[in-house]
C-alpha cells in the first residue's frame, strides 16, 4: 500500500471491488506485454485476466470461503472416490 497500510485490500472496497481492479490491472499489462512482444507474459496475464472475470461472474468453480489461507489461492475440494 501507498501510504503503508493494509486495510485488506486494494482500495479497501468490497472483495468485488478489489477483483475488478486487478482485472482492470492486467488488462493493461497485458496491452503492455503484447506491445513488447513478450507472448509468455501477455499469455500469462490473459490467463490472470481469465480467472478475475470468472471470479467476477462466479463460474470459477470456487466455493466462498475454501480459499488456501497460507498460498491465497483458491482451492477446490476433494471428491469422494
Amino acid at each position: 500500500m501507498p501510504n503503508g497500510t493494509d486495510s485488506g485490500g486494494a482500495g479497501g472496497g468490497s472483495s468485488r471491488e478489489n477483483i475488478a481492479y486487478v482485472r482492470q490491472m492486467l488488462a493493461e499489462l497485458a496491452q503492455v506485454a503484447r506491445k513488447e512482444r513478450a507472448d509468455l507474459l501477455a499469455y500469462l496475464l490473459e490467463m490472470a485476466f481469465t480467472e478475475a472475470s470468472d471470479l467476477l461472474t462466479d463460474r470459477s468453480g470456487v466455493i466462498k470461503g475454501e480459499r488456501n489461507q497460507s498460498a491465497g489461492m483458491a482451492v477446490k475440494p476433494a471428491r469422494k472416490v
